[in-house]
């Protein structure tokens, strides 16, 4: 027989506890309010103000007019204009844009014949009334980037010249680089080191101090001279090489089962590896100061984990969310190994192209470590 007392007291006595849990009670609140605004606001597969480069070879009226057209669609945002193919392909490569709009000298002449083929000359070939007017270099890695400019490909632009347009011939030429074939498994496996790191590295450093005080392990560290810092620096260094076990595993399946290139350098692939994973094990040190037994640890660690998926560009591009939403993807380490490993994997730039995602990683990890070290000592005091 069930004594529905007995159940009612145990159940008064974990409300109870509960009450008195603020981490648990405010998680309880707060991750489904954080989902609810991320799937909400944040994720957005309607991509909007792309930014894209432009190497304007006519410096005419007309090119701005076109320029000025393809901005009014609000699928793209031109943010750099470039005297060269090179530098333009450089920027490319670094991540800076996303596209690039090459607008010829003879843009005239040939808007002019893309219009219906009876203005073009009877002299005129095939090849010169095919030909459309300018031509996009697109980032081909990320496939909603590659979709949302090839939307692009027959926009109408009988306004230009106040006639209709041959629908037949396209209005620009779309070159996808890094990923012609638009596979989506090249552009989810080098972003799925990111999201495992995060998991893996997060999880396991969380709940590192917790468990030292839950073992009755932290009275021995107390009367130990470990200073705060070697401590913290002893608990992450095992699990760098737990990390750099996972990437091998997650680019090697990659590589071998869905033929994913690695086209970058391989020591510039350790050093962006290794400083994420030194992010992510200091920031799991810090949740591990804040936590105060293992499951707030866990917590903590979805609590970050969730939006490292959701904000960091492995799932939605990063140009799709609202300016929020990108602040508080800056913030995220796994936002800035997104664009790294992306960038060293599949465009084969070197990390110092990358200059401001390194550095962000470095200075979080000092900062992180740094917190981490003197809350610990704070606790021991």
């Amino acid at each position: 027989m069930i004594s529905w007392q007995r159940v009612q007291a145990i159940f008064s006595k974990e409300l109870t506890q509960l009450k008195r849990d603020r981490m648990t009670f405010g998680m309880v609140i707060m991750i489904p309010l954080i989902q609810l605004l991320l799937f909400g606001f944040a994720i957005n597969t309607n991509i909007r103000h792309i930014p894209v480069g432009v190497i304007d070879h006519s410096q005419s009226g007309l090119s701005r007019v076109l320029i000025q057209t393809i901005s009014a669609t609000q699928v793209v945002s031109f943010v750099e204009h470039y005297t060269s193919q090179a530098a333009a392909e450089q920027a490319l490569a670094s991540g800076n844009v996303r596209a690039i709009l090459i607008i010829p000298q003879d843009i005239s002449q040939r808007l002019v014949r893309h219009h219906t083929v009876g203005l073009a000359s009877p002299a005129a070939t095939d090849e010169e009334t095919s030909r459309p007017i300018a031509q996009w270099l697109v980032d081909g890695a990320d496939t909603m980037i590659a979709g949302a400019i090839k939307s692009l490909r027959a926009m109408p632009l009988s306004e230009l010249l106040d006639k209709p347009a041959n629908r037949q011939i396209p209005t620009f030429e779309v070159a996808l680089f890094y990923n012609p074939e638009q596979r989506t498994v090249v552009n989810i496996v080098p972003g799925l080191v990111g999201v495992i790191l995060t998991m893996t590295m997060i999880m396991f450093t969380s709940a590192a101090i917790v468990r030292e005080r839950e073992r009755g392990n932290l009275e021995m560290l107390i009367t130990t001279p470990v200073k705060s810092y070697e401590l913290m620096l002893g608990k992450i260094i095992p699990y760098i090489f737990i990390g750099l076990v996972q990437v091998t595993i997650i680019l090697g399946l990659g590589y071998w089962v869905f033929s994913v290139p690695i086209n970058g350098d391989m020591l510039a692939l350790l050093g962006i590896t290794l400083l994420f994973i030194a992010a992510s094990l200091v920031l799991g040190l810090v949740i591990s100061t804040i936590a105060k037994n293992q499951l707030q640890a866990m917590q903590m660690t979805v609590f970050i984990l969730l939006p490292s998926i959701l904000l960091s560009g492995f799932m939605f591009p990063y140009e799709g969310m609202p300016a929020i939403a990108q602040y508080i993807a800056e913030a995220l380490p796994a936002t800035h190994f997104m664009r790294l490993i992306r960038g060293v994997v599949l465009r084969g730039v070197d990390m110092f192209d990358m200059s401001f995602d390194v550095y962000w990683l470095m200075a979080f990890t000092l900062i992180g470590l740094l917190v981490a070290s003197l809350r610990f000592k704070k606790h021991l005091d």
